[in-house]
């Protein structure tokens, strides 16, 4: 199959291979990693008739451009994305989002933009041929762990795929993508070390999302919150969607690539069933946060769970 790939034509921005993630290495300081919007990656490779945890490529705000080299495969992309198919005879087809199509070689595959989002997600059936290391082809640039040499994906690069296409088409009607922007937290180790005045600011104030955001962290703008004990701790390790407080008095919210120790106080930590939600709000949007209580956490994310599995049950064939 190594003369069977994608030639890359442009590489798009932060175009990596990602799956689930790969675990039980924190305490060897390798972040988990890994898809940033979990549901959107299940629909992908579900589209495909692959294994939910199947390694895919992620993109964020622009994908990439590729040409199938030979064969014949079939396609999904999952998210909120716009993308275009031009066949080997020069006609174009106008993508969408949530059901899958089949490219002939010679076939190119343009993901152009997320719409109201940053990350989409390009599934194939079979998945990519990929070298996986610790059981995840999850790409960690900043550790240079992964496919690629722990690269990004660049152009000229080739895409291999296990597999030449067997299957028809699928669609997955989904409603449309959520706007809310309340993110449920839970109160975090540190919380207490923050001023009662700062705690009412923190959960009534309107932060904007800046810039300094990547996968491995969205730095906000907001009101200052005051810290009463102190502004560093000793370093303690870190999970996903925990939300540090440095000096500054301004929230940063560690995403999936995230340090596994780090020694600023943590106000909160956002519920795994808001997660995907929240990375995929832009820079200059703004969210606000709501506490919860750890069972109301459970209950969201059973909720949470539910809604994926009712989505990838709907699957029709096209």
């Amino acid at each position: 199959m190594k003369n069977k790939f994608f030639e890359v034509l442009r590489a798009g921005i932060s175009t990596t291979y990602q799956d689930a993630g790969r675990f039980g290495l924190q305490h060897l300081g390798v972040a988990p990693s890994g898809c940033m919007d979990l549901k959107s990656f299940k629909i992908a490779n579900c589209l495909v008739g692959n294994n939910l945890n199947e390694g895919v490529i992620e993109f964020a705000y622009q994908g990439p451009l590729l040409k199938l080299n030979s064969g014949k495969i079939k396609v999904a992309i999952g998210g909120n994305v716009h993308f275009e198919i031009t066949t080997s005879k020069n006609k174009k087809i106008k993508g969408e989002c949530n059901r899958s199509y089949t490219l002939d070689s010679g076939d190119q595959i343009d993901v152009v933009a997320t719409k109201k989002s940053v990350y989409g997600y390009l599934a194939v059936e079979g998945g990519f041929d990929l070298k996986s290391f610790h059981n995840s082809i999850s790409t960690l640039t900043r550790a240079g762990i992964g496919p690629n040499d722990g690269k990004k994906i660049n152009i000229k690069d080739k895409i291999y795929y296990k597999k030449d296409c067997t299957n028809q088409n699928n669609l997955i009607e989904m409603p449309s993508y959520s706007e809310k922007n309340i993110i449920r937290v839970l109160k975090g180790p540190q919380y207490d070390f923050f001023s009662e005045d700062s705690q009412k600011k923190f959960f009534s104030t309107l932060y904007r999302i800046t810039n300094l955001t990547d996968r491995m962290g969205m730095r906000l703008e907001g009101e200052f919150l005051k810290n009463n004990v102190s502004t560093n701790i000793r370093s303690e390790g870190i999970t996903k969607g925990a939300i540090q407080v440095p000096a500054d008095g301004f929230p940063i919210i560690l995403l999936t690539d995230h340090p596994t120790i780090g020694g600023y106080p943590k106000i909160a930590n956002v519920i795994s069933a808001d997660y995907d939600l929240l990375v995929q709000k832009k820079p200059s949007m703004s969210i606000s946060f709501k506490l919860v209580e750890i069972s109301q956490a459970e209950l969201a994310f059973q909720s949470y769970e539910k809604e994926i599995d009712k989505a990838l049950s709907k699957i029709k064939k096209v």
